[in-house]
């Protein structure tokens, strides 16, 4: 059994493994890459031939860990697409939104440079398009968490609930041959403890190896009530400056998670009952996704929908869809919230509500997600001034707040409480999913265990 490490390899986006057992080559993951430093290889072919790879197992939708799909089935991928109930129903929407943008993002680069009389470094072609997505909807198969299901005669997979979003999966492999059986998990993104929405990430005692994300090995997040108080803060203190408070959005998780936290803090009078506008069509497509799988949310979260509470409805709350829409917030007098997408500012409508209110000082942005090294996002939270928005240059004016606890990973201790529940020592544990800091941070953990640990390079392959 060989074990390939195509993406997230000392950086975190573009998951990619791939897993050679013999007989057939298993992908877990096709994440696109989103820091602006390794971008370039979404473009590049695939180290292994798509056509050579038997079966995909995703352990959940975010596009750094899903958003190479489409490319990978236009390119001669056939297999089957393995994937939990939630994440099925999601897929095609966050596929199709990714090649909707993709496609605006090349007619506008086109026409940008046509004006400038000059060319972009990639190509002025969408990276793939809305027919290479839906062309991939009839490989998805969907496989309930917590049952093995059988690849072959002598490989099985279960997946278990990993508490990072919706639907998200820890992934366990068994290989069973002449040497006795073997099991290799894949942890995908480790979810918190005790978040709303979703239940708690799984635990396991044994495995013969890890491959395990690390993003927020070096640091801990803060505690709930912190994350109220700096909420309550940044909207109160916005809406006596007379400002908007704009959020990027994450449509899968971190706006339902932002609905849950704002209605129940309104409710309790802690904040106004502003206009608060979700712009985002997917985070809309997403949060009915959720109203229909009740079943895999917490048992807080089932309890507001029996008291007639739900978290995605409460006065004020405007789901805008249309471009139309979009363009009228920009009209509206008075403070308001505003999240829309892209969560780290690469693309979308956050960037037309930015160049309308990165200029105010009266204005905030919100930060509530992981901004990966090289995005707008990430720039402006590290200082810049001034930025590029969609080709013009903004100084920045408004305030920019940052709270960490709304992250959907595991803290540093989290993930050494989920290392922890490991009763035997596994063969060898590999990090990915990190930037260097917190990589080195938790392989001083793992050392201090006496495991062995590794972080690997990018197409560094290992005979387990």
């Amino acid at each position: 059994m060989n074990v390939q490490f195509l993406g997230a390899t000392r950086q975190v986006t573009g998951s990619s493994y791939v897993l050679d057992t013999g007989g057939e080559k298993i992908l877990i993951d096709c994440g696109l890459y989103q820091e602006r430093e390794y971008t370039y290889r979404n473009w590049q072919d695939f180290p292994i031939s798509p056509s050579q790879i038997q079966h995909l197992l995703l352990t959940h939708v975010h596009l750094d860990h899903s958003g190479l799909i489409p490319k990978l089935v236009r390119d001669g991928f056939s297999g089957d697409i393995l994937l939990t109930p939630p994440s099925r129903q999601m897929l095609p929407i966050v596929l199709s939104d990714s090649a909707r943008n993709l496609e605006e993002d090349a007619a506008f680069k086109k026409r940008r440079h046509e004006s400038e009389g000059k060319r972009g470094p990639h190509p002025e072609v969408p990276l793939y398009t809305v027919g290479d997505a839906e062309k991939c909807y009839c490989l998805l198969k969907e496989v309930p968490y917590g049952e093995f299901t059988q690849l072959n005669s002598h490989v099985k997979v279960r997946f278990h609930d990993a508490g990072h979003i919706l639907g998200s999966a820890m992934i366990e492999i068994i290989l069973e041959d002449e040497g006795g059986p073997r099991s290799i998990i894949f942890s995908g993104d480790i979810g918190q403890w005790n978040k709303p929405l979703l239940n708690d990430p799984s635990v396991f005692d044994h495995a013969d190896y890890l491959v395990m994300e690390s993003t927020y090995g070096d640091r801990n997040h803060e505690e709930p009530q912190t994350v109220d108080e700096k909420l309550c803060s940044a909207v109160n203190e916005t809406v006596k400056a007379g400002g908007n408070i704009v959020i990027p959005t994450f449509a899968i998780e971190r706006a339902q998670e932002l609905l849950y936290h704002f209605s129940r803090l309104a409710r309790a009078g802690k904040i106004p009952y502003l206009m608060t506008f979700l712009d985002s069509p997917m985070a809309i497509e997403i949060t009915k996704v959720f109203e229909r799988c009740l079943k895999y949310l917490d048992e807080e979260t089932l309890q507001l929908f029996r008291e007639n509470q739900s978290p995605f409805d409460y006065p004020g709350l405007k789901l805008v869809e249309s471009v139309e829409g979009s363009k009228a917030i920009n009209l509206v007098r008075g403070s308001s919230i505003i999240m829309a997408g892209s969560g780290m500012i690469m693309g979308g409508r956050i960037k037309h509500h930015l160049t309308q209110n990165i200029t105010r000082p009266e204005s905030t942005l919100l930060i509530v997600g992981y901004q990966a090294a090289g995005t707008l996002g990430r720039q402006i939270l590290d200082g810049a001034s001034p930025v590029r928005i969609l080709g013009q240059s903004y100084p920045v004016r408004m305030k920019i707040t940052q709270i960490e606890g709304f992250s959907a990973h595991a803290g540093m201790s989290d993930l050494q409480r989920w290392l922890n529940n490991f009763k035997s020592p596994p063969r060898h544990v590999f990090l990915t999913h990190g930037e260097d800091e917190s990589i080195q941070s938790l392989r001083k953990f793992i050392n201090s265990k006496n495991w062995e640990v590794n972080a690997p390079t990018y197409k560094e392959g290992y005979m387990l």
